[in-house]
């Protein structure tokens, strides 16, 4: 009894495999959940078996079963789970600037601790992650390259404002600081998704 319905089973297989070939002779990109549903409606059987079958040509390299580029829009690739390290670089240097005008309690605390990252290491973050859009550091340089660039943007940054009528207090130099690191960090999310998009091409 098991070996018939071993012997059903491949028979089915065949069908789909036979089918799935012949629907795709001489196309490039069929769309998956169109062809599954096209096999199963063909064949009458379930899309799991459809979908087996088809597993089964890929497995011997007869097609090709891909994600057609998830993140080919700028947009979508905003938003990706690619995307987190900008999503959260962003929010501390966002966080940086809410939290200087905090005078008192426990967000005096978390001004000090979001101060510190928006001068010793945000900036120089994003201009590695704008240089290196291409993962070349380890994750230890990377981090220690942040805080030397950090290092040198700052007092940069305070001699530009030093000949600028804000001259350097504390308001400008925070939402300086804050405005230089989010463009970065722009610059740097549209760099990777420009490299992003040229690997996958290839």
């Amino acid at each position: 009894m098991k070996q018939s319905r071993a012997g059903k089973t491949d028979q089915e297989l065949s069908d789909v495999e036979e089918r799935a070939m012949k629907k795709l002779a001489g196309k490039e990109l069929v769309p998956l959940p169109s062809l599954v549903s096209d096999l199963s409606k063909d064949t009458g059987y379930s899309a799991d078996k459809v979908t087996e079958g088809l597993m089964r040509l890929q497995s011997r390299r007869l097609v090709v079963i891909a994600e057609r580029d998830p993140y080919g829009s700028f947009a979508s690739y905003v938003f990706s789970p690619i995307s987190l390290w900008f999503w959260g670089a962003a929010c501390a240097t966002l966080l940086s600037v809410v939290f200087v005008f905090a005078t008192s309690g426990l967000a005096l605390y978390l001004r000090y601790a979001f101060g510190a990252l928006i001068i010793l290491f945000l900036p120089g973050y994003s201009l590695i992650e704008l240089l290196y859009y291409r993962k070349e550091l380890d994750e230890l340089t990377r981090y220690a390259l942040s805080i030397g660039l950090s290092l040198a943007l700052v007092p940069l940054v305070g001699l530009v404002l030093n000949d600028t009528p804000f001259g350097i207090r504390l308001l400008p130099v925070a939402f300086t600081l804050s405005g230089l690191t989010l463009l970065l960090l722009v610059l740097a999310l549209k760099r990777k998704h420009e490299y992003y998009k040229t690997v996958k091409a290839g």
